[in-house]
């Protein structure tokens, strides 16, 4: 016994050498990962902390979210409590003004971020919702010493051009799941639809932000593949989100995850995507829990604040987590 745990401890320090070498995993490797024993979870978290530091040191990325237009979505997403097929009680409303975009922006900077994203609900943004959108970004990024992350639904090369000459600098759009669970979570648009997006946005200029959602009923295998598509995409901004299940939704009754597993997932992630920015994103503090913070031995970036349209950690108790990890905030 005590052979076999010397070689799975020696084997997470193995991922973090490859990792370190520009290596992927196999999948093979990536799901011994995720189907580890709880009782590797330190040594697991060890290795990954090693590529993190490689690239990161103890410097943490926090990012604020603002739901810029909420509800009534055309698209069936499952896990979505935006969409018009889920019954939801949560607020709709057409864009914000300008007024209100760049007073999220000041908000962003009071809570020590380092980028703010714009993110409106629906299939893509029409060019008359991109209009003020730009205008709130031109505004922002002459005033403020801000990163601007736009979410806009799946866009053309024609808007993306359009945000890379207003100052976005980063655009999000997730693939949310594997190519071969997509179909299981939503119907209305395609997997290709979603991988076209970030490929325009990164034909652009702009900076790719495109991450995934964990605990929709996927396998170890399909875990392993969304890491994989991302390295293969180079998405330069990994946020990894928990399902939040939202009653109303069809994915409600959905609840697989463990604040351990959690965790291996971002050991996961970690190693498939060494030098890109990991960050836990929605649902970290349902999930998580307790051992939120463990979770930056492996991510090095946050949001502070709310969702979407569910509710976050106060700032400062997340300033107060970066500190007393022996942390520091990335200006």
């Amino acid at each position: 016994m005590q052979k076999v745990q010397e070689e799975t401890l020696g084997s997470w320090e193995h991922f973090a050498d490859l990792a370190l070498a520009g290596k992927a995993l196999t999948r093979e490797q990536g799901i011994s990962v995720l189907s580890s024993s709880d009782d590797q979870l330190l040594p697991l978290l060890h290795a990954a902390f090693r590529v993190r530091k490689h690239f990161y040191g103890k410097k943490v990325k926090l990012n604020m979210i603002i739901n810029a237009k909420s509800g009534l979505c055309p698209e069936d997403c499952g896990y979505c409590a935006q969409s018009a097929f889920a019954n939801t009680n949560v607020s709709k409303y057409p864009l914000l003004d300008q007024e209100t975009l760049i007073n999220g922006a000041r908000e962003a900077l009071e809570r020590k971020a380092g980028t703010y994203c714009i993110v409106m609900s629906g299939r893509g943004a029409t060019n008359r919702e991109l209009d003020k959108v730009i205008e709130a970004v031109e505004h922002i990024k002459s005033e403020m010493p801000l990163k601007i992350c736009a979410c806009l639904g799946i866009l053309s090369e024609d808007q993306t051009d359009r945000l890379k000459q207003a100052g976005v600098d980063r655009y999000n759009h997730n693939v949310n799941t594997s190519k071969g669970y997509h179909g299981k979570v939503t119907s209305t648009h395609t997997y290709e639809h979603r991988v076209s997006t970030v490929k325009n946005v990164k034909k652009s200029g702009i900076s790719p932000c495109s991450g995934c959602i964990i605990g929709m009923g996927e396998s170890y295998e399909d875990v392993y593949e969304m890491a994989e598509e991302l390295r293969k995409i180079d998405a330069d901004s990994i946020p990894v989100n928990f399902l939040y299940s939202v009653p109303g939704t069809k994915l409600e009754k959905m609840d697989e995850l463990n604040p351990r597993y959690c965790l291996k997932v971002l050991a996961l992630f970690r190693f498939m995507n060494p030098a890109k920015e990991i960050r836990v994103s929605g649902g970290r503090e349902v999930n998580l829990r307790s051992l939120q913070v463990m979770g930056l031995y492996a991510a090095n970036s946050i949001f502070v604040g709310d969702y979407l349209t569910t509710d976050g950690a106060d700032a400062t108790a997340d300033h107060q987590m970066i500190e007393d990890l022996g942390f520091e905030i990335d200006s």
